[in-house]
């Protein structure tokens, strides 16, 4: 009877590891599929509000990679890797990343070629085009209902700020943020008169790392300059 006792015991006990592994395994899958649902919903409101009408795709991969493969302009597939996403602490920061990647995919399905050669051009030489999908970026975000200063949360904590980007193929992140923030100063002034994320820590962080460059905004307003600010 003994034994039959510790049999039936060890056998419980070896189904219920067995349930909680389906379970932790099963809780796992749902997670990724909840967050791959959510990060395409995102997605399809950007398109949806905007109006753009070409077809594209959103995939979260749990991937880790150094080089960012550029499948938005040949596959219109939009990879947000693990590493991109851990930055986002928001649908609106989610959103920032997105819209941006989608302005990539947009411009590849225009000129010739069925869009060939604009995909060509924006991989080839990405500096020349960085700027201005950041601003592009900003109306996508604005037009679905999002805040734009996400982008320059998100982008404060997720680029990094290189020394010098004159032979560089892409520009000093310090001069896109900028560039950003001025775009939203003059289009879109509720949002820094409202500002939702005026005590958040990146934000504050941006401000402070800012400094010259808002001086020289506030330059070119005090002046009523039409200038093109060098932001350095």
């Amino acid at each position: 009877m003994k034994k039959i006792f510790y049999v039936l015991i060890i056998s419980c006990i070896m189904f219920s590891n067995s349930v909680l592994a389906q379970t932790s395994f099963s809780t796992e899958i749902l997670d990724d599929m909840q967050l791959q649902n959510h990060i395409s919903e995102i997605g399809f409101r950007i398109l949806n509000a905007n109006k753009i009408d070409r077809r594209m795709i959103f995939v979260y991969d749990k991937k880790n990679v150094k080089i960012k493969k550029e499948e938005g302009l040949t596959k219109r597939q939009i990879i947000i890797y693990k590493d991109s996403i851990k930055f986002a602490s928001d649908d609106s920061e989610i959103a920032a990343f997105l819209a941006r990647e989608i302005c990539k995919s947009a411009e590849s399905y225009t000129g010739p070629w069925k869009g060939f050669v604009s995909a060509a051009q924006v991989k080839i030489a990405p500096k020349r085009y960085e700027i201005l999908f950041d601003k592009r970026a900003v109306d996508f975000m604005v037009a679905a209902g999002y805040n734009p200063l996400a982008l320059i949360t998100f982008m404060n904590k997720a680029y990094e700020q290189k020394r010098f980007d004159k032979i560089s193929a892409h520009n000093l992140t310090s001069k896109r943020l900028a560039a950003v923030y001025e775009y939203i100063y003059f289009k879109y002034p509720g949002f820094l008169a409202n500002n939702e994320y005026i005590n958040n820590e990146s934000y504050q962080n941006f401000l402070l790392t800012s400094i010259e460059n808002r001086k020289k905004l506030q330059e070119k307003v005090r002046s009523g300059s039409k200038e093109r600010i060098r932001y350095e």
